[in-house]
């Protein structure tokens, strides 16, 4: 997703209850007391068949020497930086306030030859709209009537958002294969992609990407090209650690939206931590921590491959039963997805470099994988005879015909008298036997169940 809006302005003018109207959901902590939103927070907007990606940052408060208000100012410069349109709220209850003025002359000075789009929020209804006419004087163009709390005048803005994004096409292939390299900071991702870079011969080309600061780098693998983004290189423009965290997360959304297969890399050492108070390491609790969760999770909701790669795995005290035993643990904490594909390397000592590009174009061709309807039936009904769904009502469920409907991501349909009818725990009986017949390591699937005509 290439198409980013920010919205910024001062404390307490509707910020968070307006990112909640625009992605339809309960997100934003919503709060009348001022200050409350302290971490970004982040959405996908679909309107009309158009998508882009929302920020919704804190309040802005002009010179103060308050280190979380410090910490909120430019974490609000960086949001301005990193969209393409700009949201400017301001109350248009109370009017113009002395921090609107000097949030405009910022607007005005860093955010030039963007599109700025001046919100006046709390104004619900026609004859309210005169209220408008003092905003004029921010100097950035014709003030926007909305509120945030009820609606009104939203579907216009989002009109007004989406006019110049085309189309989303999630159908459309361009047939490139794509890899991003994704993760927190200090986990090594730009060492890998060097070292990736480094061990093939045949570099293409380095091109700029469509995400700022970041470079797609474009490598041959037995004679495939496949393009590496890489979303680190963020501490030379962001060195606190706040802004290290804005980046990377945006980084991350955009590079997962663009990619086919999502590598994301992990720190074998910051894993181990866990098992510090562990007699032995079978005793130990292995976990994602929330932040790389919170990045399975996402790779998941999009259908993207996804390979975890445990790097600087040369730093850590082992035997050979080390690696399975940790893969056995963290599939135990990741319980929904049993079907991970994990390596563990060193992008240091290029231990087992040269693995990762060939366990992501093993999941890239998976995820494009089309099973054939004969052979899916003649597995699958097999083991639907053996363990059939549960009655419904009363009635007896049958399941009578299986078909893949597309692959990248892989969709499959059942064909039953009643879809309805099919309980959560047989559906997840059904995936696992899908994956036990044809594999699909790495890869989301999702299965639908469709009325038999």
């Amino acid at each position: 997703m290439e198409y980013v809006t920010a919205i910024v302005g001062r404390p307490n003018v509707g910020k968070s209850t307006l990112f909640n109207r625009l992605v339809g959901g309960q997100t934003a902590i919503v709060h009348p007391t001022s200050g409350v939103t302290r971490d970004r927070n982040y959405g996908e907007v679909e309107w009309s068949g158009k998508k882009f990606f929302l920020i919704d940052t804190g309040g802005f408060v002009p010179d103060s020497d308050e280190r979380f208000e410090k910490a909120i100012r430019q974490q609000v410069q960086l949001a301005i930086e990193e969209a393409n349109i700009i949201l400017f709220v301001v109350d248009g209850k109370t009017g113009i306030h002395p921090s609107d003025s000097v949030i405009a002359e910022m607007l005005r000075k860093s955010a030039s030859g963007k599109k700025i789009i001046l919100i006046a929020n709390k104004i619900d209804t026609v004859d309210k709209e005169p209220a408008l006419l003092e905003f004029y004087s921010l100097g950035l163009g014709d003030p926007f009537a909305l509120s945030a709390i009820n609606g009104y005048n939203s579907g216009d803005l989002l009109d007004e958002i989406t006019k110049d994004i085309p189309h989303d096409d999630s159908e459309k292939q361009d047939h490139i294969i794509k890899f991003a390299i994704i993760g927190k900071p200090n986990a090594g991702k730009s060492s890998i992609a060097n070292a990736l870079l480094n061990e093939e011969r045949n570099i293409v080309t380095e091109i700029p990407g469509t995400t700022r600061d970041t470079i797609d780098s474009t490598l041959k693998y037995h004679g495939t090209d496949i393009i590496l983004i890489d979303t680190a290189g963020l501490r030379k423009k962001a060195k606190v650690r706040e802004a290290i965290e804005f980046y990377s997360t945006i980084r991350t959304y955009k590079a997962i939206e663009r990619c086919n297969v999502a590598i994301l890399v992990i720190d074998a050492l910051e894993l181990l931590e866990q098992a510090e108070s562990s007699s032995d390491l079978k005793s130990a609790v292995f976990k994602f921590d929330k932040q790389d969760t919170k990045i399975i999770e996402e790779v998941m909701r999009l259908r993207k491959g996804l390979l975890i790669v445990i790097n600087k795995w040369d730093l850590v005290e082992k035997d050979s039963n080390t690696a399975a035993l940790i893969e056995k643990k963290l599939n135990d904490h990741l319980k929904s997805y049993p079907f991970l594909s994990y390596i563990f390397i060193s992008a240091l000592t290029k231990q087992r470099i040269h693995k990762v590009i060939e366990a992501a174009k093993q999941i890239y061709d998976e995820r494009n994988r089309k099973i054939k309807t004969s052979e899916l039936n003649e597995k699958m009904q097999v083991d639907i005879k053996s363990i059939p769904p549960p009655s419904f009502h009363g009635r007896e469920v049958k399941i009578n015909y299986i078909t893949q409907l597309k692959s990248a991501p892989p969709i499959f349909a059942f064909f039953t008298n009643f879809p309805e009818g099919i309980p959560d725990n047989y559906k997840r009986f059904l995936e696992k036997k899908i994956r036990d017949n044809f594999g699909f390591i790495g890869v989301p699937i999702e299965l639908v169940f469709k009325k038999k005509n």
